[in-house]
């Protein structure tokens, strides 16, 4: 049986009194070794939970990045590196967790920047050339993720104006005419989140129609009148019978 010790009042406490007591002056006496010990285990502990939640990954490919994240359209960061003929490459930029990324930084690779197509667009060699210049090398964009096909990504690219306001560049190059609506690849066409995105795309679309933008504009009367002429049969004709007279006084 563990003694027992008396208070002021001659009274007997239980032993495990005695124990809380002990260890109460060792915190005491070492409070910056269990504050330490404290920050130790949770920055351990919030690098366990970010690194299984892929919160503080930084992805080079498709591949790579989970079936969850796709499934619920996640947003990720990222930095435009190029623009191609079939959209963009970004290198994604992961959520940045003071200390815990600090710490990370020198263990992760250089990854290689993702294939990333506007997801809904069918872009324009105009739609190419307007890309290039809208979104420069080192551009912060924000990318929606619709779906995955092979080692490229569909996505919703979105740039940042101001802390409020974003602006979707898919919906940016239909509204200019620079491009075409496409069906969503990845997403289940008869979900609600599918025409949710089409039909948003759909607007943007119509509005260049019907301001005649990018490859919706009508050409001139003028523009018209020359076509009707390099294409009539009649006037064709005679540019034939006058090349073969014009031949035939030559020979």
């Amino acid at each position: 049986m563990p003694e027992s010790c008396c208070d002021k009042n001659g009274k007997s406490e239980p032993y495990f009194f005695n124990i809380v007591t002990v260890a109460s002056k060792f915190v005491d006496d070492h409070l910056s070794l269990v504050r330490n010990i404290s920050t130790v285990l949770a920055v351990a502990g919030v690098i366990t939970i970010a690194t299984s939640i892929k919160l503080i990954t930084r992805f080079g490919s498709p591949s790579e990045i989970p079936v969850r994240f796709i499934e619920r359209t996640v947003s990720i960061r990222g930095r435009v590196r190029r623009v191609t003929d079939r959209g963009l490459e970004v290198e994604h930029v992961p959520v940045y967790v003071p200390i815990v990324s600090h710490l990370l930084t020198n263990r992760q690779p250089v990854a290689a920047p993702l294939d990333v197509r506007l997801a809904g667009v069918e872009l324009t060699p105009q739609g190419q050339d307007w890309l290039a210049q809208r979104l420069r090398p080192e551009e912060a964009v924000w990318l929606r993720l619709i779906g995955r096909q092979g080692d490229c990504l569909h996505c919703l690219v979105s740039v940042s104006r101001g802390l409020l306001f974003s602006t979707c560049v898919n919906q940016e190059v239909l509204r200019l005419g620079l491009g075409r609506t496409a069906p969503l690849h990845g997403l289940d066409p008869r979900s609600r989140l599918y025409w949710k995105i089409h039909k948003r795309l759909l607007r943007s679309e119509l509005k260049a129609e019907r301001k005649g933008e990018g490859l919706w504009k009508e050409p001139s009367r003028s523009e018209r009148l020359i076509h009707a002429l390099r294409n009539n049969t009649v006037i064709m004709a005679i540019k034939r019978a006058w090349k073969w007279m014009w031949k035939g006084r030559d020979q």
